[in-house]
């Protein structure tokens, strides 16, 4: 969903393997978050129709291709980009960096996966992740405001899920993974998807959906 304003109102959006889906907040509820730097924002529970977010898993060289117009793009923009990663762990990052002349506009990537580590290098609340768990919205939210936070980039993404073939469970099924995307002085966009297939196609499509994400971030 779109974090619009402080305290306003947005309905968030869940896809579901081709079907459409609707993500509800809670049924009739309003729950607030509040992101690592302190922006507060509101979900409700208005089910909204989502676009259908199955994908064939992208090749390495659909990936690196997907990279190399982002990199542009970025640099463009005089843009820096950070990534906060866990079931990916720091696969983003390594598609962004292979191309050559990177350093131009990739400022850092954080592997958090452990609670410990997204408290530490990301700033996540305690609170959050024992009331949420660490792969949910708000999880993600604070992650990617706590990847600008603690670096020098202008651009964030964040990501964080079940990537399997163990520790999913009846709500949060293997392939469940939050992503969110973030400008600095701006408002966290976070979506769910629920991925198809094995621990590395779960993972591929989450960093090709990730880089698709950064790049509707940015000047057209």
């Amino acid at each position: 969903c779109f974090f619009s304003e402080p305290r306003a109102g947005c309905l968030s959006s869940a896809r579901r393997n081709g079907r459409w889906a609707a993500a509800v907040a809670a049924a009739g509820r309003t729950t607030a978050v509040q992101t690592g730097d302190g922006v507060w924002a509101r979900t409700v529970g208005d089910p909204t129709p989502a676009f259908p977010t199955s994908m064939q898993n992208p090749t390495d060289a659909q990936l690196r291709e997907d990279a190399q117009a982002l990199g542009e793009r970025l640099r463009d923009a005089h843009d820096h980009l950070v990534t906060a990663e866990s079931c990916t762990g720091g696969w983003i990052a390594k598609c962004l960096t292979d191309i050559v002349g990177s350093s131009d506009w990739f400022d850092c990537g954080m592997v958090v996966y452990s609670y410990e580590a997204k408290q530490a290098l990301l700033g996540v609340r305690p609170q959050t992740l024992e009331q949420h768990g660490a792969v949910s919205r708000e999880t993600a939210i604070e992650m990617v405001s706590g990847a600008l936070v603690n670096s020098g980039a202008s651009v964030a993404v964040a990501v964080t899920g079940i990537a399997g073939p163990g520790g999913g469970s009846a709500d949060k099924p293997v392939g469940t993974v939050w992503i969110a995307w973030k400008r600095r002085g701006g408002y966290a966009r976070a979506e769910v998807f629920h991925f198809d297939g094995d621990r590395e196609a779960v993972r591929r499509q989450t960093v090709g959906r990730a880089l698709q994400g950064i790049a509707a971030l940015l000047p057209a």
